[in-house]
Order: structure tokens, then sequence, then C-alpha cells
């Protein structure tokens, strides 16, 4: 298999944070046209309710999908990229998208922790999965 197929999962997810990114931002001006905010607000974030869950989604592409990032560049490293690897992937990256839409549109709690626990249990069998092939290749 091509190594280098791991990193598409890595590139989607890698559009999501930035378009987090984008959320937050649009969300946080429109929240000091309207009045709610002022710049000023923003140097400890301190966000108004209209761009807080906006805010904290960004927070989160910065915690468990590092451990996404690793793993990833762990199997390309060591030639590990097989079918299971990228499955368990695009499975970690496809929760993200669910999670992020949930947390940024209705943010249901309950709905966006059973989606988180998907994509946690992902990168628990990506780890898994990397270390059953270092014990067997010895890479």
């Amino acid at each position: 298999m091509n190594q280098t197929v791991i990193f598409w999962p890595v590139i989607v997810q890698v559009v999501l944070t930035l378009v987090a990114y984008a959320v937050m931002s649009n969300r946080r001006i429109a929240a000091v046209r309207a009045g709610v905010a002022r710049g000023r607000d923003f140097r400890i974030p301190n966000d108004p309710e209209m761009s807080a869950s906006a805010a904290r989604n960004v927070s989160n592409q910065f915690e468990l999908p590092v451990l996404f990032y690793v793993v990833c560049l762990a199997f390309y490293q060591t030639g590990g990229v097989d079918m299971t690897a990228l499955v368990f992937a695009w499975l970690f990256v496809a929760s993200r998208i669910v999670h992020a839409l949930v947390h940024l549109t209705a943010n249901i709690v309950q709905l966006r922790r059973r989606v988180f626990i998907g994509g946690f249990l992902a990168v628990i069998v990506l780890w898994v999965w990397f270390a059953i092939h270092i014990i067997t290749t010895g890479s």
C-alpha cells in the first residue's frame, strides 16, 4: 500500500481545524458587531455565548487530534500504513467532523459526547494497531 495515503485523513483533519478557526473568527466578529462583546474582550478569552462553542471547538481540535497526528506519522515513518490503519484514521476524522458539526450547531452534549467517544476509541485502536505493528515487524 502507498504509505502516503495516511496523510489524506490528516489533511482533512487540518482543514477541519482551519474551518473551526474561521467559524470562531466570524462569530467573534458578529458578537462585536452585535454589541455583545468588544474586541478587548478577547485578550483573555471570555467569549460571549454566541462564539463560546466555536472557541471551545477550536481548542478541541488541538487535544485528541494530537494523538491522531502522531500515530499517523508513526505509521508512515515505520511503513506500517495498511487498510486497518487507514480505515480507523478515516473513522477518527469522520467522528471529528460530526463532533464539530454538533458542537458548532445544536451543541447537544449527549450526542457530542457519544461522537467524541467514537473518535476516542478510533485513536485507541490506531495506537494498539501501531503497537502490534512495532511488535510484529520490529520496525
